[in-house]
């Protein structure tokens, strides 16, 4: 992590990543390259340093030193931190850094590819020794995009590559559960909503298949019209998504909604459509945020364990800032854990 100004573009800032591009070699390579690691071929170090003279890119020896002084800081990188399930994660992210002596920068990417590069390319990464990084947007074509030259940890979702440590949930169980628990429940309408069409990895495609494979499994019939897709996932487009969905004559009898905000508006409509939750219809949010209890009726959700995902992703990142092996033993591989879920079972659901 290195800061980088420009001497040849003006207000342009060369970044390492653009040098890697122009060169046709990793990030990585080009970090080894300007900080003169003996091991790079002379051949490699040639275009490297080649690329550098033509775009301009300039050291910033203060950063450098910086980074190698180690500034006690990390950053989190997450696409919003409006939305409960982040602010969350957040909190508990900082909480656990503190235990280890670390402080947090928190960087919201604000559901944009432009954000998420930026968070692990821009300039800012000088001033960390690490990154906790939840993308949305990146998927399996930018697996590169992750080779970066300071340790990272992966956490949500989005599982497009195996060569960077990486805190997953359980997606695919959870939704899962939650169709499963309705359908034992005496559903058998079950709708999804907040599905993002043509996304082939991420929380929406994964919570999906979890739905998909429950219907399966009960043997009850896949209806394309009890999926209703929703880019967004706050409060307003789980009720324009349910609205739409009552309203176009379709009626279930349950609802499993991809994220607790959705699930909120969803009960939001349903009562103005004077139904009942659940006699008429039973709702399942997922990510059992602190809000879900609060509702009314209170909501049935999927707890993912936030607490294990903030303790185990700052546990490895650290270990990698301190140049130990991430986890327990004496394997420096990159390691990839899945934090287990519940059913949190509360009144917008009959009992089983």
């Amino acid at each position: 992590m290195v800061k980088k100004t420009s001497a040849k573009g003006g207000d342009h800032v060369v970044t390492m990543r653009e040098v890697a591009k122009a060169a046709g070699v990793s990030i990585k390579t080009v970090s080894n390259v300007v900080n003169d690691y003996q091991f790079v071929s002379d051949a490699t170090r040639q275009k490297v340093h080649r690329a550098i003279d033509e775009l301009g890119y300039v050291m910033n020896v203060s950063a450098r030193n910086l980074r190698r002084g180690r500034s006690g800081i990390i950053a989190l990188a997450i696409p919003d931190l409006q939305l409960p399930y982040f602010a969350q994660l957040s909190s508990l992210v900082i909480t656990e850094a503190k235990k280890v002596g670390l402080r947090v920068i928190v960087e919201p990417t604000l559901y944009s590819r432009e954000g998420e590069l930026d968070a692990l390319h821009g300039t800012q990464t000088a001033m960390v020794d690490g990154l906790i990084y939840s993308p949305l947007e990146l998927g399996p074509d930018d697996a590169a995009e992750v080779d970066v030259d300071y340790p990272l940890v992966l956490i949500g979702e989005r599982i497009f590559t195996d060569t960077v440590d990486h805190i997953a949930t359980e997606n695919v169980e959870g939704a899962k559960h939650a169709t499963s628990y309705l359908l034992q429940s005496g559903c058998k309408r079950v709708a999804v909503v907040g599905v993002h069409e043509g996304e082939e990895v991420g929380s929406a495609a994964l919570r999906f298949r979890g739905y998909r494979e429950a219907l399966e499994e009960a043997g009850v019939p896949f209806d394309p019209s009890l999926v209703v897709p929703m880019k967004m996932w706050h409060r307003v487009d789980g009720v324009n998504a349910m609205n739409a969905l009552l309203d176009s004559g379709v009626r279930p009898d349950g609802v499993v909604a991809l994220n607790d905000m959705l699930a909120s508006g969803v009960m939001h409509s349903i009562q103005m459509h004077d139904l009942r939750i659940p006699e008429d219809i039973s709702v399942i949010g997922f990510d059992n945020s602190d809000d879900s209890q609060y509702l009314s009726p209170s909501l049935t959700s999927i707890a993912l364990n936030l607490e294990a995902v903030a303790r185990l992703s700052v546990r490895v990142l650290k270990n990698r800032i301190d140049g130990l092996p991430p986890l327990d033993g004496d394997s420096t591989a990159p390691v990839f854990r899945k934090v287990s879920s519940s059913l949190v079972v509360r009144n917008s659901t009959r009992r089983i």
